[in-house]
C-alpha cells in the first residue's frame, strides 16, 4: 500500500515579498571611507599641495597674456589689451620658425623615442640568462640618473671639433665635422642623446606589464605551432597594448613641450634656425627681453595646443582600441 506525500503549499504572506535592500544615507560613503582609511588619504596631501601651489595657482598669471604687464607694477598687469599679443606672435615670422622647429623635434622624438623602449623590453624579455639581463638593464638605466647638464656636457665634449668622434673620423680619413656649429646636425644630436638617456628607463613599465601576461597563453600558442616571433606578435604585444596606448597618449600630450633644458644647453646662436623651439623662445622673450605679456601669450598658445592634442589622442584611442586615460 503506497502512501502519497503531498507537497506543502508555498508559504504566503510576508515571506513572499522581495527583500528590501537598505539604502545608504546619501553622502555617507566617502565619510566612512575617509574615517576608515585616513592614513592612506593623508599620503595624498603633499602631492595635492604640490600641484596646487606649483601647477594650478600659477595659471592665474596667464591673465597677463591679455593685459599689459610692466615689471614693478601690478601683478596682473596694468591695462587690458585683449588679443593684442596673440595677434603679435601670429604675425611674427620668428614665431612660426620656432613653431616648425618644435613640430620637427617633437615628431622625431615621438617617432624614435617611443618604440625603442618597447623593442628593448621585448628583447630583454627573451633573455634567459639572469646575469646578462641584469647587466643590460643596469647599463641601459644608468643614463637616466645623470643630470641633463652632465648629459649635455658629455654630448658637447664628444662632438667637439677636437673630441673623440672627430678624432675617429680623422683616423678613418674623413674631414672633421663641426657638429655643434652646424644647424643641420642639431636634430640628430638631440634625438640621439634623448634615446640614449631615456630608452633604458622607459623599459621598466613595459617589463612590468610583461609579467602580467598569463603563461598559459604562450603554452597555447606553442601548441598551435607558433614560433617566437608569432608569440610576440599575437600574445606579447596585445598583452602590453594598454600600457603602450597610455604612454603614447601621455607622449602626445607633451608633444609641444620639447625638452627645454636640453635644448637650452645644446644650442647656440649658430643653430637657432633648427634648434630654437617655443620654450626657449619664450624664455628669451620673457626673461632676457622682459616682454612678459608677449611670452605669456605664446606659452598659453602652446598649452592650448597640448591640451587639444592629448584630448584628441585620448578620444581616438578610446574609439579605436577601447583604451584611454579617461
Amino acid at each position: 500500500m503506497s502512501t502519497s506525500v503531498k507537497s506543502a503549499p508555498p508559504p504566503t504572506g510576508v515571506e513572499d515579498r522581495p527583500a528590501v535592500i537598505p539604502r545608504r544615507a546619501p553622502g555617507g560613503g566617502w565619510r566612512r571611507a575617509l574615517r576608515r582609511d585616513w592614513q592612506l588619504y593623508s599620503l595624498a596631501v603633499l602631492p595635492l599641495l604640490f600641484f596646487l601651489v606649483f601647477r594650478y595657482l600659477p595659471m592665474i598669471g596667464n591673465v597677463i597674456a591679455f593685459r599689459r604687464f610692466e615689471p614693478g607694477g601690478s601683478m596682473f598687469g596694468e591695462d587690458w589689451v585683449g588679443l593684442r599679443y596673440v595677434r603679435m606672435f601670429l604675425s611674427d615670422p620668428t614665431f612660426w620658425q620656432v613653431f616648425r622647429n618644435t613640430l620637427w623635434l617633437g615628431g622625431l622624438t615621438l617617432v624614435f623615442c617611443f618604440p625603442i623602449p618597447i623593442v628593448l623590453a621585448l628583447l630583454l624579455n627573451e633573455v634567459r640568462r639572469r646575469s646578462l639581463k641584469r647587466f643590460v638593464q643596469s647599463v641601459s638605466y644608468l643614463p637616466h640618473f645623470l643630470s641633463i647638464v652632465i648629459v649635455a656636457g658629455l654630448t658637447l665634449q664628444m662632438l667637439a671639433t677636437d673630441g673623440p668622434v672627430n678624432h675617429a673620423l680623422a683616423w678613418l680619413g674623413h674631414d672633421e665635422i663641426r657638429f655643434i656649429q652646424e644647424p643641420g646636425w642639431f636634430r640628430t644630436i638631440y634625438v640621439g642623446s634623448e634615446i640614449w638617456q631615456t630608452a633604458g628607463w622607459g623599459t621598466i613599465l613595459y617589463l612590468a606589464a610583461l609579467t602580467t601576461i598569463d603563461e598559459d597563453l604562450y603554452e597555447a600558442a606553442r601548441i598551435d605551432g607558433a614560433n617566437r616571433w608569432q608569440q610576440i606578435w599575437h600574445v606579447t604585444l596585445p598583452g602590453i597594448r594598454p600600457t603602450m596606448i597610455t604612454l603614447l597618449i601621455l607622449n602626445v600630450g607633451t608633444f609641444m613641450a620639447v625638452g627645454f633644458e636640453k635644448v637650452l644647453l645644446l644650442y647656440n646662436p649658430l643653430t637657432y634656425p633648427t634648434a630654437d623651439v617655443i620654450s626657449t623662445y619664450v624664455y628669451r622673450t620673457g626673461v632676457e627681453s622682459n616682454s612678459f605679456s608677449y611670452a605669456a601669450a605664446i606659452g598659453l598658445f602652446e598649452a592650448v595646443i597640448g591640451l587639444v592634442l592629448i584630448t584628441s589622442a585620448n578620444t581616438l584611442s578610446r574609439r579605436t582600441v577601447g583604451t584611454s586615460l579617461w
